[in-house]
């Protein structure tokens, strides 16, 4: 029986390639709903004509360098079988995309996606999340008056396994996410600490890493976690709430969650640079896991931040 997680990821290399082959992957009515400015593309010859034709002329050499590819029976009530991954598009930055400028040097566009496949296995609705403030950050251009973690490539899972892994234990991993959620809804105001997280019996290992799209960075341990993101976040946004999911996926030793949006808030404080403007905000999110040994070791994070940013009057492309 073909494997849909390594049909779908040939299918996405080959439509980036050769555009004309799009019938192999995608239903003629696929749906893409992608980060802003691009938002919802409805239909096949569209998305070839508005997301693959642009990506296609900003990069020389353009192909996919993929982190992880997981897949599985959608937990959610949406339903039905879907494979995520994390990738970069990788190529020479040579023409605009989007509102950010070229750099005219090789750039790793990194990427968030949510994929739900047919019975064929052709994809017929996507949500896609590329980080166009980190693609500005590596064309010279900071997007934001101030960073909180370190700016870094993100890399692949440090076992190496993350790309169509064996399957096994998929269930207990998702198990171990939704735990972890669970314990976020709630919070210590002055420790910014939430019940379940870390210490014994905690769902979040010693030594984790946590990498976040450009803005926030990249943090190790709980306690660089909370420094370098979380109680920026929760000063900014103490009232938000998450977990408005339509896909959670577990795969082997890796999960994956996304909403669109997945929080609502107020922003209340000030965050990256932009005084508190008390305007009720979503953020559009994609979270993958690396589980190991009953906890969470690694945890790779896309936020559409164009769209936060727009909705607070900020346009970061510009």
């Amino acid at each position: 029986m073909t494997d849909t997680r390594h049909f779908v990821r040939s299918g996405l290399d080959t439509l980036l390639k050769a555009p004309e082959s799009a019938a192999d992957i995608l239903v003629r009515d696929a749906v893409w709903d992608m980060m802003a400015p691009v938002e919802q593309v409805a239909g096949r010859d569209a998305i070839v004509s508005e997301v693959i034709a642009p990506l296609r002329a900003a990069f020389v050499g353009l192909h996919r360098r993929d982190e992880i590819v997981i897949g599985g029976k959608n937990r959610r009530e949406v339903g039905g079988r879907w494979v995520a991954c994390v990738t970069h598009y990788v190529g020479t930055h040579r023409g605009p995309l989007w509102g950010v400028a070229p750099s005219g040097r090789l750039a790793f566009l990194r990427a968030g996606e949510f994929h739900r496949t047919a019975a064929d296995g052709r994809i017929t609705e996507s949500r896609i999340i590329l980080d166009l403030p980190d693609l500005m950050r590596q064309a010279g251009r900071m997007p934001f008056a101030e960073g909180l973690g370190t700016e870094m490539l993100f890399p692949g899972p440090a076992t190496h396994d993350g790309v169509c892994p064996d399957p096994r234990g998929g269930e207990a991993s998702l198990d171990l996410i939704e735990r972890m959620l669970a314990g976020l809804h709630s919070y210590d105001p002055g420790t910014v600490s939430s019940p379940g997280q870390t210490g014994e019996g905690g769902a979040w290992a010693d030594d984790m890493l946590w990498y976040g799209p450009g803005g926030i960075g990249s943090n190790y341990r709980w306690e660089g976690f909370v420094s370098d993101h979380r109680a920026a976040f929760l000063t900014a946004f103490p009232d938000r709430k998450g977990g408005n999911h339509y896909c959670r996926i577990g795969d082997g030793n890796y999960a994956a969650i996304s909403g669109w949006p997945s929080m609502t808030m107020t922003h209340q404080g000030p965050y990256l640079g932009v005084p508190a403007t008390g305007k009720a905000l979503t953020l559009r999110v994609m979270d993958f896991y690396r589980c190991a040994n009953g906890r969470i070791a690694e945890n790779w994070v896309l936020l559409d931040y164009v769209d936060l940013f727009r909705q607070m009057g900020r346009n970061i492309l510009s």
